[in-house]
């Protein structure tokens, strides 16, 4: 605005720039007015993209509503809004409702102390983009929101805190992208009650069936799959560890952690985790059949090994195996894992030289030494320990797989 003294052709230009990106913005009482006069000076009709990223104290609430309200009669077509409040005791700011009504909006972001609670009737149209990051709902609101969205194609959730609200449901038939993220949760109740329990005690039921991409991170709720995922191409799963409250049984834990891999089994790439809970050790897994499976990206340790054998004794199609090292190897298993006859590539990540890593790599070796074609196999290791020349590992086993399998 200050350069418009210098032209007072830029001093039209400027108010009809298509894209707003505000950043960092201090909304306090002293600062509010100047924003108001910026967005009643900036008069483009239509606006392309708006980002606002803004710290405000519980005097500008009203002030909040006028400014999304501006935005959103201006046709805008992606929105995204960031609030945090300096003081968490603070009620959440309620999502204007005139934003509900924009039929131009593509893409919808919303992050921080933002309050979701749709009007009875509204629709978007046009959205095929949301993503709502650690918001607070009124009871139904988050399936609400979701049935106002016909065309919906990509979601990010992330679950951080709610207000009472520990069920979800996802019915969205055009749904091809999910990410859903679930962090360590505090239930609020703004009448200053918290309830420290409300960490895993969630479900969430999902009707997705034409889903191409699963991704979930954090700590395994009860997720359920209402339709068979037949579209899946790409599953990314990263599990948190488990701990048992007293009321939480680790059994209902690793049941939960076997259902969702299940689930995955059209999946033609799957990256896995499955935390480091021990209770997996000791509960069992029959996956179906990953006919489609080509690549396997797997972390393994002393809990899950049983789940990778499980993996790759049921997928026949396996042609790249990527393993992270978390594994404290004893003793080879009893049963052979049958690995694919169209592996080609074995990654081993982050060795570092020990004996029982050896003998994980002499398994897997041993297991593709039936197999016609050639194996890649490539080892990462830490080089600023490690390195070929000085380490007595690496010689050794070089001098295994030429002796042992002609490599």
């Amino acid at each position: 605005m200050a350069t418009s003294i210098l032209s007072k052709r830029w001093k039209l230009l400027w108010s009809l720039v298509p894209k707003l990106e505000i950043n960092k913005l201090e909304l306090f009482c002293e600062t509010a007015d100047h924003f108001s006069r910026f967005l009643d000076l900036h008069k483009a009709p239509y606006l392309q993209t708006c980002r606002i990223t803004y710290d405000f104290a519980d005097c500008c609430s009203d002030l909040v509503d006028t400014w999304v309200n501006n935005v959103a009669a201006r046709e805008v077509e992606e929105l995204d809004l960031v609030i945090n409040r300096d003081n968490d005791e603070w009620k959440p700011l309620e999502l204007p409702h005139r934003v509900y009504y924009c039929k131009t909006l593509v893409v919808l972001k919303l992050l921080g102390r933002i309050m979701i609670d749709p009007p009875p009737s509204f629709q978007f149209p046009s959205l095929k983009k949301l993503g709502l990051f650690r918001l607070a709902y009124k009871s139904n609101s988050f399936f609400r929101l979701l049935s106002g969205c016909p065309v919906l194609e990509d979601l990010s959730f992330e679950r951080e805190y709610s207000e009472g609200v520990n069920n979800y449901k996802i019915c969205v038939p055009t749904l091809k992208s999910l990410s859903i993220s679930q962090y360590d949760c505090v239930q609020f109740d703004y009448d200053n009650e918290i309830n420290p329990d409300n960490e895993l005690n969630y479900k969430l039921e999902i009707h997705a069936p034409a889903i191409e991409y699963f991704q979930f991170n954090g700590h395994l709720g009860d997720i359920i799959f209402l339709k068979e995922l037949g579209n899946l191409v790409h599953a990314d799963i990263n599990i948190c560890t488990f701990e048992a409250g007293e009321h939480w049984e680790e059994e209902c834990y690793a049941d939960r952690v076997f259902k969702l891999l299940d689930t995955l089994y059209n999946a033609k790439l799957l990256s896995f985790f499955s935390g480091y809970s021990k209770c997996l050790s000791n509960g069992c897994t029959y996956p179906s059949q990953f006919q489609n499976l080509e690549q396997l990206d797997f972390i393994v340790n002393t809990w899950n090994w049983h789940m990778l054998q499980a993996l790759l004794k049921n997928s026949p199609n396996l042609k790249v195996l990527d393993v992270t090292n978390k594994l404290c190897w004893k003793k080879s298993p009893a049963d052979p894992v049958c690995l694919s006859s169209h592996l080609e590539t074995f990654y081993f990540n982050e060795v570092k030289g020990l004996e029982h890593e050896m003998e994980f790599v002499k398994y897997i070796l041993k297991e593709a030494s039936i197999l016609k074609r050639p194996m890649t196999c490539l080892l990462t290791v830490n080089k600023m320990v490690y390195s070929s020349h000085d380490d007595p590992f690496l010689g050794y086993l070089s001098t295994y797989i030429v002796n042992e399998f002609g490599i």
